[in-house]
């Protein structure tokens, strides 16, 4: 009896996931005016309003956002769906956000929880003409394969209307990986020792465990039946992007599905490319309309030629390193052959060999094949040095840059490419929609977590023992009894999550119908959180002025126009209305007592860059040959508010093919979270962890240059001559 009442006191009482209480106020008038005010200001010609937002926002009923909640990741508790709503009203003060957490993840209730949520937040502010936030009801389809050939990646599916006749019963999740860890019971052993040792502050484990277990009960629905059909309370899964595009257009409602994390290497296999995505029965272009380009997992924008292996017809190989780029695998055997007693030994040779092929067997998790390593000795391995906030281990061939270039000749006589716009957002997982209005709270604002303790941190990633002369060999069976934290090298991450981007639209009215019609004509472009003003336009088009996603049939010069405007720097704290509608216990809870405040300077634009890339005309043609990045840097005066640049191109009839051109807008340099990566400087790091062996009140701030991508401009020569 004393054993069970034991048992009890520690496992017992595990609660459900709620949803919270939204603030039932609206955000003073006379800051929704300020927006608008501000906007005029700079641009006062300007026939539209530009609206900001953020279309990728997880709470805590993502497994993995409960999960880094936890006082093991260094976590602050729960962030239900509520969070969400009074974030984006009063911290951030955005135009719009979008609840989209992981599908995978989500059962019946908690999914009628999500849309209730919106719903709730939209009611607030249902009444006026000027809605102060707009709440989307959205989840994300989190596909992962283990090789190139089974990965397509993650993609958000949003939806139009938030009443439950225009939302589809259930979301879409992705088979393998994420489903088996969001859901999968088994993943509960090796909790069981967590409400133990954290006695008796177990609460937080027990209700995770919990969660896992409700997502588990549910049965996966029948295959190969119409989505309107089946059982509301089944857990519906899409194996692929074909499947998922069926299902939702099973269903006919309104809907926009956004590719994101495309280079991300947390998740992404070795030697992945975008390539098989481009064929038609891959790719809805009616449903894939934009393409996240950053979020605080990093940029996803830029194409460079180098590989994290190459693939022959022996298998994976390990790529020479370049003056930018080492592969990890290199430098896996540059680690071995620090340790030989005679570097130039053919001993040594051999052990740097296998050293790179052991890294290659494992992959994803490849460091643990060197035993006694840390985070600092594996330098910028994997990391697109030259590129701007890179995605962590970056995968070039799933650039936006490469998914325009590149074209698909399944069928020779119509090749297809990707025509999307440019968004940007947070991918924020404590329900923080809009984080980077202020670069502060690196642990709160990012997805920078770790374990509190040195203890912790051995339990989670494993004791590395003592470095070795010989790399370890390990295949998938002994591999998966090391820690599952260790696997996953989340202390090297953290270096890399920032605090994200927005979405901004052109809109031509505050209204959910004005931002869903930009979205959908590719009128939006991305910022990297600040929120820089940006117009582009093609001023000779077939029917005069088009703007920035527009695809038209042109001859002749094209001749463009881009006028763009800094960030308003920020006032410290928040407005006292808002401290008053929240309280400040809620104000410091969710806002970590900062807020959107705007003060009367912008900051300057310093320059305007010109992306020009070529469509591919057959397979052969290099992809790198295609991409010009700078094609043009126009710089901006100094003085005005608004900066105002033309430029035309009048090689484009000579070149008598389809091409795109997007601009993005620089500005002056700002100090930035995490913004120097692993700050590495001649040879030596300095990561910036976020578990305790880099201080709680580090922002890692490192100077960077904010900026906003336009969406492109395709124009379209015709067929060849």
């Amino acid at each position: 009896m004393l054993f069970v009442l034991a048992f009890w006191v520690v496992y017992g009482g595990g609660k459900e996931q709620y949803d919270g209480e939204i603030a039932q106020v609206a955000l003073a008038p006379e800051h929704v005016a300020a927006r608008a005010a501000g906007q005029t200001r700079a641009a006062p010609n300007a026939t539209d309003r530009i609206l900001f937002g953020d279309l990728h926002v997880h709470t805590t009923l993502s497994v993995d956002a409960f999960m880094w909640s936890l006082p093991l990741m260094g976590g602050e508790g729960v962030h239900p769906p509520a969070d969400a709503c009074d974030f984006a009203r009063f911290c951030s003060q955005l135009d719009f956000y979008a609840l989209t957490d992981h599908a995978e993840a989500l059962n019946p209730r908690t999914w009628k929880m999500s849309r209730d949520s919106v719903r709730q937040c939209n009611a607030v502010a249902a009444e006026s003409v000027q809605p102060d936030v707009i709440a989307f009801t959205g989840y994300e389809w989190t596909q992962v394969g283990l090789t190139p050939e089974e990965h397509y990646g993650h993609k958000n599916v949003i939806f139009k209307y938030d009443t439950d006749d225009e939302l589809p019963a259930r979301p879409i999740a992705a088979p393998g990986l994420a489903a088996r860890a969001f859901s999968n019971i088994s993943a509960l052993w090796s909790l069981l020792t967590l409400p133990v040792r954290a006695f008796p502050e177990q609460q937080g484990y027990l209700d995770f465990a919990r969660h896992i277990r409700e997502n588990g009960k549910h049965p996966v629905c029948p295959e190969n039946v119409n989505s309107k059909e089946l059982s509301p309370t089944c857990r519906e899964r899409a194996a692929t992007p074909d499947v998922l595009f069926r299902k939702i257009n099973e269903w006919g409602l309104d809907t926009i599905v956004i590719p994101h994390g495309s280079t991300w290497g947390f998740y992404t296999p070795l030697g992945y490319t975008w390539d098989k995505q481009l064929r038609a029965n891959l790719d809805d272009a009616s449903l894939q309309r934009l393409v996240e380009v950053f979020s605080g997992h990093g940029n996803s924008e830029e194409y460079r030629s180098f590989r994290s292996a190459n693939f022959t017809a022996d298998g994976m190989e390990c790529p020479q390193p370049t003056d930018d780029y080492e592969a990890c695998c290199w430098r896996a055997g540059e680690m071995i052959r620090e340790r030989c007693d005679d570097a130039a030994s053919e001993l040594c040779q051999q052990r740097v060999e296998k050293a790179r092929a052991d890294y290659l067997r494992v992959a994803l998790a490849g460091h643990v094949t060197i035993p006694g390593e840390d985070v600092p000795d594996w330098n910028n391995c994997g990391t697109c040095t030259d590129c701007y906030l890179p995605a962590y281990q970056y995968r070039p061939a799933g650039s936006v840059q490469y998914m325009l270039a590149k074209g698909d000749f399944e069928n020779p006589e119509e090749p297809r490419h990707a025509t999307m716009g440019f968004i940007a957002s947070s991918d924020n997982h404590s329900a923080r929609a809009g984080t980077g209005y202020k670069e502060f709270a690196r642990l709160q604002m990012t997805e920078a977590r770790g374990a509190p303790s040195e203890s912790w941190r051995k339990s989670m990633f494993g004791d590395r023992g003592q470095p070795e002369p010989e790399s370890t060999t390990y295949t998938i069976a002994t591999l998966m009894e090391r820690p599952p934290f260790e696997l996953m090298w989340m202390e090297r991450q953290a270096s890399f999550f920032i605090t994200g981007g927005l979405v901004a639209v052109h809109a031509t009215e505050r209204s959910r119908e004005a931002i869903w019609d930009a979205m959908q004509s590719r009128n939006v472009y991305g910022t990297s959180g600040d929120r820089l003003l940006l117009w582009f336009d093609i001023k000779n088009g077939p029917e005069g002025v088009s703007p920035m996603g527009s695809e038209l049939e042109f001859t002749g010069t094209p001749k463009f126009e881009v006028r763009a405007a800094g960030s308003f720097e920020q006032k410290p704290g928040c407005a006292p209305d808002v401290i008053q509608a929240l309280g400040e216990d809620r104000v410091e809870r969710i806002c970590a007592s900062e807020c959107y405040n705007p003060g009367d300077h912008r900051r300057r634009i310093t320059r305007i860059e010109v992306i020009r890339i070529q469509r591919q005309r057959s397979e052969d043609e290099p992809v790198a040959d295609l991409i010009e990045d700078p094609w043009k840097t126009i710089p901006c005066p100094e003085g005005p508010e608004l900066c105002v640049v033309e430029f035309e191109d009048p090689s484009y009839g000579e070149l008598g093919r389809d091409l795109l051109y997007y601009v993005r807008a620089i500005q002056e340099p700002t100090p930035t979270v995490n913004g120097g990566g692993l700050r590495c400087r001649g040879g030596e790091c300095e990561p910036c962890y976020g578990n305790f062996r880099t201080p709680v009140d580090d922002d890692c701030l490192v100077e960077t240059e904010e900026r906003a991508w336009s969406s492109p401009i395709f124009l379209l020569a015709g067929p060849e001559p």
